[in-house]
């Protein structure tokens, strides 16, 4: 969705009309299995402590932690029992209707592809480890399972309001790039932090970003980086709270209220915000004076 630069405007030769692809799961070479091994090797070994305990529960329940890619068949099958959702296999990028049509109807799609050896720490488009590493554990959860479905619903709806690019800063700062608070502190469940090595360290460590109390409105009118570490993150009080927030907001008159206006840059802080860290911004200060070594995390 940050992204549609790589959108095909049409399914291509072999993809169903609703742009599903078998995954061909027997077609993987032991590389891109040992490639999947050392992602999550690295990453199992750096979450415990920094994942949402969701998170790190549906790895266990979805039996992930077993070697080579998973096999979408027997994931969805263990996935369809806990909350009603499967993972279904795309050629790539697919067009906002096509992508929202399957969430709302509780199917995840994911790229079948997966990085070279030597893209472990970058990637342009999302992989079969981002898309199910990060993204399918949280699945798990029956509170944020349910949370994705009203978003599919409500991004079907944003189409027809003119309103896309404001509900897509919500699932960037949710989805992809989401914190949350639990008793032991913050923790990460955004999917675009929890399959990234570097992030997710960054995302809770560094003292550089911003660390703001998530709230519909201003989450919809902030600006994102596609390219770099985040400047802003956005915390919610509990999977509960953020399924609340979601159902109880009319999206029709704050859309009306935020479209067209201005974004909010990425570093700024506003006096009503509830901020929990307030960032230095050092990081993105070095990297606009070219003092830091130009890394797109993956």
């Amino acid at each position: 969705m940050a992204d549609d630069s790589h959108v095909l405007d049409a399914p291509p030769a072999g993809a169903n009309a609703d742009w599903t692809i078998p995954q061909d799961w027997s077609r993987y070479t032991p590389e891109e299995h040992a490639t999947w091994d050392t992602l999550f090797a690295r990453q199992a070994k750096l979450l415990p402590g920094r994942a949402s305990e969701a998170f790190l529960r549906g790895l266990d329940v979805l039996k992930l932690s077993k070697l080579g890619i998973p096999d979408f068949a027997e994931l969805s099958a263990r996935l369809t029992d806990l909350t009603g959702w499967s993972v279904v296999a795309v050629p790539g990028l697919v067009p906002d209707d096509v992508f929202f049509d399957h969430m709302a109807n509780r199917r995840f799609v994911a790229g079948n592809f997966i990085r070279r050896p030597d893209q472990l720490d970058y990637l342009q488009e999302p992989d079969v480890f981002h898309d199910v590493f990060g993204h399918v554990p949280m699945l798990a959860d029956p509170v944020f399972a349910d949370y994705l479905a009203a978003y599919g619903r409500g991004g079907l709806r944003a189409l027809e309001l003119g309103a896309l690019k404001q509900l897509a800063r919500l699932y960037w700062y949710t989805v992809e790039f989401g914190l949350v608070a639990e008793p032991e502190g913050l923790r990460i469940y955004g999917a675009g932090i929890v399959s990234s090595f570097s992030e997710t360290s960054f995302a809770l460590d560094d003292p550089s970003p911003n660390r703001i109390a998530l709230d519909m409105k201003r989450v919809m009118q902030t600006d994102y980086r596609i390219d770099d570490f985040q400047q802003t993150y956005f915390v919610i009080d509990s999977f509960d709270d953020l399924l609340r927030q979601t159902v109880e907001t009319d999206f029709a008159p704050l859309y009306a209220e935020i479209v067209g206006e201005p974004a909010i840059p990425v570093e700024t802080l506003l006096p009503e915000d509830r901020v929990i860290t307030r960032g230095t911004q050092a990081y993105a200060r070095g990297k606009a004076a070219g003092s830091l070594t130009n890394v797109i995390p993956a």
